[in-house]
């Protein structure tokens, strides 16, 4: 009986199933909009986002310049970022905000625009175009939005992009030494410091420039050692001025008196 009462249960199931998906195909195909209007909210507000989002991918052409065109827009796409394709919907928030600038959604819209590019930004060791994209979205919501109850969130967010940046910033610049091009290292890590002076890896961006230039030079030609060893003696005071008792210390007073002890090596054979 049990099993009799489940098969029947199953049987209803598909039936009511089938009915709803031929009711839900005849909305989408009709021209009834306010149907399909109502039916799209509907589906959103039970969290049936994909059929939402075919509703209201029919809605958008209809609506445009109308009166509820802005809701049609936004719900898409809030549906697509519910269901977390976050390509799409921060091509439409930012088409949202593109097209109605004064909106009541407007400050919602643009800081999840901007935050779906924060979703999409990938491992420091990837190409970092979406962490760009998301720290510059950031920067105009702050720009129009600043004073509102997202600014720290907004700062909190920035603060671990950039933080990405700088991570991969150093890791290349630290490649290239690893690998032995001491004098592309030394650039890399010149660069790194330029753009993020206030880097993270601060430290191992000076000593490893340091050590770097050192090694440079002490495989370079005779005419140019002299004129290297010196740009060595003053990478040094710059790591001992910002880090008087850093870890690398040691490390890096051995190097300076080894240059030193070089320098005059140099001058007395003049």
């Amino acid at each position: 009986m049990m099993r009799k009462n489940i098969i029947l249960i199953l049987i209803l199931f598909a039936i009511a199933t089938s009915c709803n998906k031929q009711t839900f195909n005849k909305i989408l195909k009709s021209d009834n909009y306010e149907l399909m209007y109502s039916e799209a909210k509907r589906y959103y507000e039970a969290e049936k986002y994909q059929r939402a989002i075919q509703l209201l991918d029919q809605l958008m052409p209809h609506e445009r310049g109308k009166a509820r065109g802005e809701e049609v827009m936004f719900l898409y796409a809030m549906a697509n970022y519910k269901i977390r394709d976050y390509i799409i919907a921060g091509y439409y928030f930012d088409v949202f905000n593109k097209t109605y600038p004064i909106s009541e959604y407007s400050e919602e819209a643009m800081f999840l625009g901007a935050y779906c590019y924060y979703l999409d930004s990938p491992k420091s060791s990837l190409d970092q175009t979406p962490t760009l994209q998301a720290i510059k979205e950031f920067e105009i919501f702050l720009n129009k939005h600043g004073a509102g109850d997202k600014t720290d969130t907004t700062n909190l967010l920035i603060d671990e992009l950039r933080y990405k940046l700088q991570e991969k910033s150093y890791n290349i610049a630290k490649l290239y030494y690893d690998l032995g091009y001491y004098n592309a290292a030394s650039i890399a890590f010149e660069n790194s410091i330029n753009d993020f002076p206030d880097s993270p890896y601060k430290e191992e961006i000076l000593f490893y420039n340091l050590k770097a230039l050192y090694i440079y030079a002490n495989n370079s030609i005779d005419i140019k050692r002299l004129e290297r060893y010196n740009i060595v003696l003053k990478k040094y005071k710059t790591y001992i001025k910002n880090f008087p008792t850093g870890k690398f210390v040691k490390e890096a007073n051995k190097i300076s008196e080894e240059t030193k002890n070089k320098v005059q090596n140099i001058k007395s054979k003049k």
